[in-house]
Parts: structure tokens; sequence; C-alpha cells
């Protein structure tokens, strides 16, 4: 029987390979198998048994990591076990190992106010504010993750007003432009004197170009702006991707739409926004439940 260090990287091959998954989600798999097998002991496919699973699962516990993390495991542990059952090598059934539950965590969005604050805060005419304004109304319009806006190439084509971008899975959809997101972006490219192709660069404190920004600058310069804009909690970007879902919604895009626009795999990922919508509904029941009761 095979040595499950020798199917274990035969199988991140086959991520890679055949499953198309970036370098990344490689990395993330290799880490969270190599620490099961470390943990674990296990030689080989037999090995891998309901109690060797069930003692590691209680040792990722017992280090006080979170559920979710915890759920990446066990991810990669079941999809590794589907892999051998692919292959016809005899292991653990995959569907024996269950996901423990994970309480849905409320995610947060900007109020209007203050998302119309956060989009004005960088003044002024200077490369760096003309980009970080540029950079800031692309997240809002197209709620793209700060991953993929980092890896935007500065030749698109605005009068369309719309982008082709690769996300997660090296799945490629397209966004589109607002009018102000267009705008913001011609009038930091006029400035731009350099040939480097990325939309996005560092910019040194001289002006002097550095190449393709990074999502830690970005992370950086909106909570800069947020605290500039008077807004007291931490701002991520991925709040203005949530601000874009959530607008989308309120509106009446329908959920599939938004689906599509988000580049979700699984819709199901997409219905944790329909909560935070559900304030709207309260103030329409709020406004007109019982008024004639109020009147009397």
């Amino acid at each position: 029987m095979a040595e499950i260090d020798t199917l274990f990287r035969e199988y991140l091959d086959y991520l890679e390979i055949e499953k198309n998954r970036s370098l990344k989600t490689r990395e993330n798999y290799s880490r969270y198998l190599d620490v099961f097998l470390k943990e674990t002991g296990v030689r080989t496919p037999s090995d891998i048994t309901d109690g060797a699973v069930r003692q590691f699962r209680i040792t990722l516990a017992r280090k006080g990591i979170k559920k979710i993390t915890q759920n990446y495991y066990i991810i990669a542990l079941r999809n590794f076990l589907k892999y051998m059952v692919k292959r016809g090598i005899r292991s653990l059934a995959p569907e024996t190992i269950e996901l423990p539950k994970v309480a849905r965590r409320d995610i947060e969005v900007l109020e209007y106010k203050e998302l119309e604050r956060l989009l004005a805060a960088p003044q002024g005419d200077s490369p760096r504010a003309l980009r970080d304004r540029a950079i800031l109304e692309v997240l809002f319009s197209t709620g793209l993750r700060v991953s993929e806006v980092c890896g935007l190439s500065r030749y698109i084509n605005l009068e369309r007003g719309e982008m082709s971008v690769r996300g997660k899975g090296e799945k490629i959809r397209v966004v589109f432009l607002s009018e102000s997101s267009k705008k913001a972006i011609k009038e930091y490219l006029k400035q731009r004197t350099d040939a480097d192709e990325a939309l996005f660069i560092s910019i040194s404190k001289s002006g002097k170009p550095l190449g393709r920004i990074i999502p830690r600058t970005v992370q950086r310069l909106v909570d800069s702006y947020a605290r500039k804009a008077g807004i007291a909690k931490r701002v991520h970007p991925h709040e203005l991707r949530h601000s874009f879902a959530t607008d989308l919604l309120i509106n009446g895009a329908d959920l599939r739409s938004v689906q599509e626009l988000l580049g979700h795999a699984n819709i199901a990922t997409t219905q944790i926004y329909t909560h935070l919508t559900n304030k709207e509904l309260k103030e329409v029941h709020e406004a007109f439940h019982g008024r004639r009761r109020k009147e009397e």
C-alpha cells in the first residue's frame, strides 16, 4: 500500500494541475494536512480511522483554535479522502466526517453616511490622493476582494465600464464600474508617467512608483481614511464588499445576480447578506403594521 506522504504530494499536484486551484490553496491544504499527519502519525491510508480523526479534532480544540479554522483542517482532510476514493484507495469514508457547527457571524457594513464620508476622504490632486480615491471607488463599485483589486490591469475599457476579473479558483467574472469610479480612475491614470501594467501601484513618499500595490497597503489606507472620515470602528476593505452586496439587495437585486457579481461559488455564501436587509423590513413593519390600532 502507498505511503501516505507519497499520496499527500500527489494530491497537492492534483489540486493544482487537475482541479486548477491556486498556489495559495495548495499552500493552505499542504499546511492543514501536514499538521494532521504530524499529530496523528499515520503512515498509510488504512491508518486514517474514526479514532485517529476524533483524536485530531480533540487536539485542535484543546489548542484553542477557532471553530471556523478547525473546519478548514477537516475540509482539507475530507477532500483528501475523496481523492483517495477517486483513486480506488481504501481508507476512511469521507462522508463519515461531519463538520462542526459554527455560529453564524454577523457581518458589519458601513452606514450610508459613513460610506459617503469614507469615499470623500482622500483630498487633493496628488498622485497618492488620486490613487486612493480611485481604489475606494472601485472597491465599492465592484465589490471586488482586495486581492482582486490589487491584481487589476491599467489597460481597461473605461468607456464600456466593465472588467473581467480572475477570482478564487481561477474563475473569471465580469464586474461593472460606476460613473464615479470611472471618473476617479481617469483622473488617477492622467498623472501616471510610469509604464507599469498594474492599475494600482505603490508610491514612495517622494512620489516614485514602486510597482504593483499589495493587499496590506490597501488595508492600511482604507483604515486610515476611515479614521479621517470620523468612523470610530476599524474598517477593512472587505466591508466595502459587504456594503456593495447589501446595497444591491436593499435596492431590489435578486440573490443569484449578487452571487454572480461577488463571484461566490455557492449561493449559501451570498445568503449571509440577506439578514442585513431585514432591518429595512423592520422599518416597513414599524411604519405600517398595526396603524389602525395606533389611531384608535
